[in-house]
């Protein structure tokens, strides 16, 4: 089995073939091209998150901890949040996920289980692509598949690594296949995959929806206010004339 180092080293050098793709291919923003290189760089920690050892999830929550508030930030400002409110959301998600979803995982994961699995990689990414909110569509998905890469080639490494060549013959160790799959021998985890990939498809489908009502919402509210802000002014400037 690849060792830390190899899988977050693996990732790393993806992402920036991925990022100078973006930039010099498809001509995305450069800063866009550097934060998904970052974002599929990191990825390649994500699916030892069921790992016994403490260093994959210490360094991953710790990363995803500080990392998904900020790209929040632009959902946050959609649906009409004040900038205190944006901080204390900031806060909370940042908490939640360092210390919240890293005891759920090692509470209810197991190593080499469904977390390392393709219908794994399918719920990171569409997650991803809740997190990553931004107006610009092909930007979205273009972020979104760098996790999803990077997610890949960890489960790619795994695989690789259970292969040995010994006197020109391949020889398969117990743990091959175990990582590139669609199912476990736990009915359990199959249904709690496959249910959390569904509840995530439904977000996703909804999320335009959701979206634009907030935004609604806030252009009428912010309407109204300035409204307010332009006749209190006028109400003022009359009572300084009289």
């Amino acid at each position: 089995m690849a060792d830390f180092k190899t899988h977050i080293t693996t990732s790393t050098v993806i992402g920036i073939g991925y990022g100078a793709a973006g930039y010099l291919q498809l001509e995305l923003p450069i800063t866009t091209c550097a934060l998904a290189a970052g974002l599929c760089g990191a990825s390649g920690m994500l699916p030892d998150l069921d790992s016994d050892s403490g260093v994959p999830v210490r360094e991953t929550m710790s990363l995803a901890a500080a990392v998904v508030p900020m790209l929040m930030m632009d959902r946050f400002a959609h649906l009409g949040w004040s900038h205190e409110t944006m901080v204390l959301a900031g806060m909370l998600l940042y908490l939640g996920i360092r210390f919240g979803v890293a005891s759920i995982f090692k509470k209810y994961t197991v190593h080499r289980g469904m977390w390392h699995s393709i219908p794994a990689a399918a719920s990171v990414g569409l997650l991803s692509f809740l997190v990553c909110s931004c107006d610009d569509m092909t930007l979205r998905l273009y972020k979104a598949a760098a996790v999803v890469i990077g997610f890949l080639s960890h489960l790619v490494l795994d695989e690789m690594w259970s292969i040995d060549i010994r006197r020109g013959r391949l020889y398969f160790k117990k743990s091959f296949g175990t990582a590139l799959k669609f199912y476990s021998g736990s009915m359990w985890a199959n249904v709690s995959t496959y249910g959390k990939l569904a509840l995530l498809l439904l977000a996703v489908s909804y999320d335009p929806v959701i979206m634009r009502e907030f935004a609604s919402k806030a252009e009428k509210k912010a309407a109204r206010t300035a409204r307010e802000l332009i006749e209190d002014t006028h109400e003022h400037a009359e009572q300084l004339w009289r």
